[in-house]
C-alpha cells in the first residue's frame, strides 16, 4: 500500500494513475486493473461524495488487483487523513495546499513517531487486523505511506520551494484547472505564465530530489510536462471514460442514433 507508487518514482519510471470519484465501484476499479496499464488509482474525495465504506471496499478490490491506492482529501483536518489510511488507502493527497507550513501539519497527521503523532490502530486492514505487531506496523506505515500535495494555487507556488523541502513528501501533484483559475486565465493551458508556474514546480520538486505530477488536459500538454520531468500522469477520469465510451458507440452505430 504506497510502496509500488515509491518504488517506480525512485526508478524514475513513469507512472500511470486513473481517478475514479463520481462513480467510484469496486467493479469498476477491477475493470481497471484487469485492462492493464495502470499503476495506481486514486480516489477522490474532494470533489466526489465517496464514504469511508467506498474507500475500504475501492482499496480491497486494488489490492487483488495489483494496483496501488491514494485518497485525495479536501482541505481537511486529522481525522480525515487518518481514517484514509487505515481505511486501506495506500497514501493520500492533500488538495488546495497553500504553504509549507500546512504541509508539514498534514505529514504530521500521516506519519507515526518519530516524524509525527498519527493516532495508533493496528486493528484496521493496514495492520492487517491486529497481525502486524507494533514496532514493524509504525516502520512500514512510515516507509510506504504516499504522500502527494496538490499545487493548484499561485499561492502555492509562490511558497513551492519550500514546500518541496518539507520531509516525507514524496510527490508534487499539479492541478492546472484550478492553478490557472487562481493565476486569472482558467482552461489557458498555453498562457506562458502558466508554463513559467510548471516549469517552477519541476524545478523545485528536482532539487529536492522527489518527483511531480499532473492531470494533463490533452496529449500534446503531457507530452511536454514529460519532458520537463513529470512522472507521474492521472490518465482518465471515471465520468470522462464512460463520456468517451457513450460518444464511441454513438459514432459506431450512428445511424441507429438519427433522429427524423
Amino acid at each position: 500500500m504506497g510502496a509500488l507508487l515509491k518504488s517506480l518514482l525512485k526508478q524514475d519510471k513513469l507512472v500511470r494513475v486513473f481517478c475514479l470519484g463520481q462513480l467510484c465501484n469496486p467493479k469498476l476499479l477491477e475493470l481497471v486493473g484487469m485492462h492493464g496499464g495502470y499503476d495506481a488509482v486514486w480516489l477522490d474525495r474532494e470533489h466526489g461524495s465517496l464514504t469511508l465504506e467506498q474507500v475500504e471496499q475501492a482499496t480491497r478490490a486494488a489490492r487483488t488487483c495489483n494496483l496501488d491506492t491514494f485518497v485525495r482529501l479536501a482541505p481537511t483536518d486529522y481525522a480525515t487523513v487518518m481514517r484514509a489510511l487505515e481505511a486501506g488507502a495506500g497514501g493520500i493527497m492533500a488538495a488546495q495546499v497553500r504553504n509549507a507550513r500546512q504541509v508539514e501539519q498534514i505529514i504530521q497527521w500521516a506519519k507515526f513517531h518519530p516524524r509525527g503523532l498519527r493516532g495508533i490502530n493496528n486493528t484496521g486492514v493496514d495492520g492487517r487486523y491486529g497481525l502486524t505487531p507494533l514496532p514493524e506496523y509504525f516502520q512500514q506505515a512510515n516507509a510506504n505511506t504516499f504522500i502527494a500535495i496538490q499545487i493548484e494555487h499561485v499561492q502555492a507556488v509562490e511558497d513551492v520551494e519550500q514546500i518541496a523541502a518539507v520531509e516525507d513528501v514524496d510527490v508534487l501533484f499539479v492541478g492546472p484547472a484550478d492553478l490557472s483559475q487562481s493565476m486569472g486565465m482558467p482552461g489557458d493551458w498555453n498562457h506562458p505564465r502558466h508554463w513559467e508556474a510548471i516549469q517552477r514546480v519541476a524545478q523545485a520538486a528536482q532539487k529536492n530530489g522527489i518527483h511531480w505530477a499532473i492531470l494533463p488536459p490533452n496529449l500534446t500538454y503531457a507530452q511536454r510536462c514529460v519532458e520537463l520531468g513529470c512522472r507521474m500522469l492521472s490518465l482518465g477520469i471515471d465520468v470522462w471514460a464512460v463520456q468517451r465510451g457513450l460518444a464511441a458507440f454513438q459514432k459506431e452505430y450512428a445511424e441507429f442514433f438519427h433522429r427524423e
